[in-house]
């Protein structure tokens, strides 16, 4: 009588399922040649499952991955916007800087005897404004940034700077935990320079706000906004995925 055998082994990366049992089913009444086809088949429908939640399992780690890829690529997005913005700033500062200043104007700044720089008092427009971003960009000390941005607004409120005053104040703020002062000084330069190319940016960091108070609605608009007004930027493409993860 013809033998017939069976033999399950299926194999994937890092797991080898064994093969099933072998059964001959050429003896016996007809109930047990089928009792043993029967777990035959159970054999290799376990296999199958087995196999399944492989398969899921090997999905679910490739959709892990994915996801530290999306997120390494977001922080890397993150140090190149910085990069940028330090560049514009000297940009900006090199283009406003007189040809040829007047000493009442600009002050110089001058070493100590650490070696560190002191400011006169008599600070110029651009000089203020340099002590700022100094503070944040090579001191780190944001604590100390926050009243020079808020000073260098009040007393030149007319700078082409204000706008980026703002946007640093409000970046500031808003690593401080301060949210709603963070607020009024991103929505100053929204509402008040809509020509700043901060503006695109403000307007991201009010909806990552709104998210930070649970305001979904409201952080789903902004986020909308930055995507209708300032499409292909940097700020929408973070925009677009703050959105999808809403």
């Amino acid at each position: 009588m013809q033998k017939l055998c069976l033999v399950l082994a299926f194999v994937v990366p890092g797991v080898v399922f064994a093969q099933a049992p072998v059964s001959k089913l050429g003896s016996g009444s007809v109930e047990e040649r089928l009792e043993q086809l029967e777990r035959v088949m159970d054999a290799r429908n376990a296999a199958q499952m087995a196999l399944l939640d492989q398969m899921a399992s090997l999905q679910d780690e490739v959709a892990d991955l994915r996801g530290k890829t999306e997120e390494h690529a977001y922080q890397l997005e993150q140090i190149l916007q910085r990069q940028r913005e330090i560049y514009q700033e000297i940009d900006r500062r090199l283009a406003a800087t007189p040809v040829n200043p007047e000493p009442s104007t600009v002050a110089e700044p001058s070493s100590n005897a650490s070696g560190g720089v002191e400011y006169s008092n008599n600070l110029g427009e651009n000089d203020a404004y340099d002590k700022a971003i100094r503070l944040v960009m090579e001191d780190r000390r944001y604590d100390a940034a926050i009243p020079e941005f808020r000073k260098f607004i009040q007393q030149f409120p007319n700078s082409t700077y204000v706008p980026n005053a703002h946007y640093w104040l409000g970046q500031l703020l808003y690593a401080e935990g301060q949210f709603d002062e963070a607020k009024q000084e991103f929505t100053a330069v929204v509402e008040q320079f809509p020509d700043s190319n901060k503006r695109g940016d403000s307007i991201l960091k009010l909806g990552i706000v709104a998210q930070q108070q649970g305001e979904s609605q409201l952080a789903r608009s902004y986020f909308e906004k930055v995507i209708s007004e300032y499409p292909n930027s940097t700020p929408a493409g973070l925009a677009e995925k703050r959105l999808a993860n809403l």
